[in-house]
């Protein structure tokens, strides 16, 4: 067993960057003009980001239109956090605020127009003419990485557009309603990617050329015969990893990140084999295999060590035996790629992916629920987000707690709990009593005040105590004597040495 990293599971791999931008939190001391710059802004103010760099890209070219995109930035931040409470955020809006007061005038009288509404949309006409038109016209020359940004600063150009005019009480012109429409049909195609563009219109790029690439691609886009959600809005060349996240509920960025990261395993290791199989768009099963043996490798041997059934079941018709096992990998990554800090604790993502993939079989299998008579759903549903908020946030409460319990590591080690020590609860067959869904009252979730209550019948007698969850292993006692326990065999030869040379001298 591993207690940490997880022997052959992803965090051999590489992982493909996250798409979304990390902002630090800035305080009084580093305030000023590089703010702006640099777009780093609080942590409770991301949404703001796209507005501000928006508004540092068209500065140059007219600085009216950047000042309202901070003003308009200022506004929202304002929304976002009324009270200023977050970390930062009151020295970041008063800075911005500052800013705002200095450019108001200048900016003012550099104004083409006799307004900020009509000035907006003069500039929105003359972007999406100069800029995007261009690059549409020269596709097959430009990079495409200009285009995707060209596309998202017209959409946060045309938020900013709409709220000037509603503040000035001007109507938008029909024609640039239109031209948005236009611009918000490509924005939903050329979404923003860390290594492979996947949208309908890159076929072109010469990444996408690869056989090993095209084959992991349409491979990932067999879901014949997946049972989607009544209420789900399929869209065009839908994969397996949407189906997971719509049956699941794991986060849209999540499986954008995850499902290059699978592609680009499945091609490494297919581009690999030796003899070279045909070069046709299809997965070649040895390189299939390969990828699930690695990933796998630590789940089963946790199996094995528990003496459970894996539930890598896979079916007895040959055609659905791929699918089955691209399904299996990407739930896996999906979870993996989700759990953030849980990743410190290997053996507790072996417990939730081994009931998710138990879910996973029972959906494709058509199993009915008793109590319901109808097809069997995962236990936390498939909610937005429902991974996140249902499986791994209460389990990273009970980390948090407990490094909040430890005081910086000044108390006893014996009286709180960290990642290898939670961890250890799932390396006996008594984790299995947590259940699935996961009991909030199971000894794993309980408090240390908590497992001083005594639990009381209908009588009102004690008949037990709430138990919470101890160190399975080795406890540390933290004492000097340690200096002579830890080097035992040192003070064991010095002994040894004194009594040979006692001999030697006293014969």
């Amino acid at each position: 067993m591993t207690s940490r990293g997880g022997a052959g599971g992803p965090s051999d791999q590489p992982t493909p960057t996250p798409q979304r931008r990390i902002m630090r939190t800035q305080t009084a001391g580093n305030l000023g003009e590089s703010i702006f710059d640099s777009e780093v802004v609080p942590s409770s103010l991301v949404e703001i980001a796209p507005i501000l760099r928006v508004a540092n890209e068209v500065e140059p070219s007219n600085p009216r239109v950047a000042y309202l995109c901070r003003f308009y930035a200022f506004e929202k931040a304002h929304r976002l956090d009324p009270t200023s409470s977050g970390r930062g955020v009151r020295q970041f809006k008063t800075a911005l605020l500052q800013r705002l007061e200095r450019e108001n005038d200048p900016t003012l009288i550099g104004r083409m127009k006799k307004s900020d509404a009509r000035e907006m949309q003069s500039f929105y006409r003359h972007y999406y003419s100069k800029y995007i038109q261009a690059l549409q016209s020269a596709a097959d020359k430009a990079d495409r990485a200009q285009l995707t940004k060209a596309y998202q600063t017209a959409n946060v150009l045309f938020e900013v557009l709409k709220a000037v005019n509603q503040t000035q009480s001007v109507e938008v012109d029909r024609e640039i309603l239109e031209t948005h429409d236009k611009v918000a049909q490509k924005t939903e195609i050329y979404l923003p990617y860390n290594i492979l563009p996947l949208d309908p219109d890159s076929a072109n790029q010469a990444i996408m050329r690869y056989p090993e690439i095209q084959a992991a691609v349409v491979s990932l886009r067999n879901t014949r015969g997946l049972p989607w959600p009544r209420e789900y809005k399929k869209k065009n060349e839908e994969d397996i990893l949407d189906w997971l996240q719509a049956m699941f509920g794991f986060q849209k960025d999540n499986v954008a990140n995850q499902r290059e990261h699978l592609i680009l395993l499945l091609a490494n290791v297919h581009i690999r084999q030796i003899p070279k199989p045909d070069q046709q768009p299809k997965l070649d099963e040895r390189a299939l295999n390969e990828v699930m043996k690695k990933l796998f490798k630590n789940y089963k041997k946790w199996c094995k060590y528990l003496d459970r059934k894996s539930s890598l079941w896979l079916p007895t018709i040959q055609q659905e035996v791929q699918q089955r096992k691209l399904l299996y990998m990407g739930l896996y990554l999906l979870i993996w790629g989700e759990a953030a800090n849980l990743r410190f604790m290997p053996e507790c993502l072996c417990y939730i992916y081994h009931h998710m993939a138990f879910e996973l079989y029972g959906m494709l299998a058509g199993n009915v629920s008793p109590m319901t008579g109808e097809n069997v759903k995962p236990a936390y549903g498939g909610d937005e987000e429902a991974f996140l908020t249902k499986v791994v946030t209460p389990i990273y409460d009970v980390i948090a707690k407990e490094a909040g319990w430890g005081k910086v590591g000044k108390s006893k080690h014996s009286q709180w709990r960290n990642y290898d020590d939670l961890n250890e609860y799932f390396w006996s067959v008594d984790c299995f009593r947590l259940g699935w869904p996961m009991r909030a009252d199971a000894d794993f979730f309980c408090e240390p005040e908590k497992s001083r209550e005594l639990e009381k019948n209908g009588d009102g007698k004690p008949i037990g105590m709430h138990r919470r969850a101890a160190k399975v292993n080795f406890v540390e006692i933290r004492s000097y004597w340690h200096v002579f326990r830890s080097f035992d065999r040192m003070w064991s030869f010095f002994i040894l040495c004194l009594q040979v040379t006692y001999l030697i001298f006293d014969s």
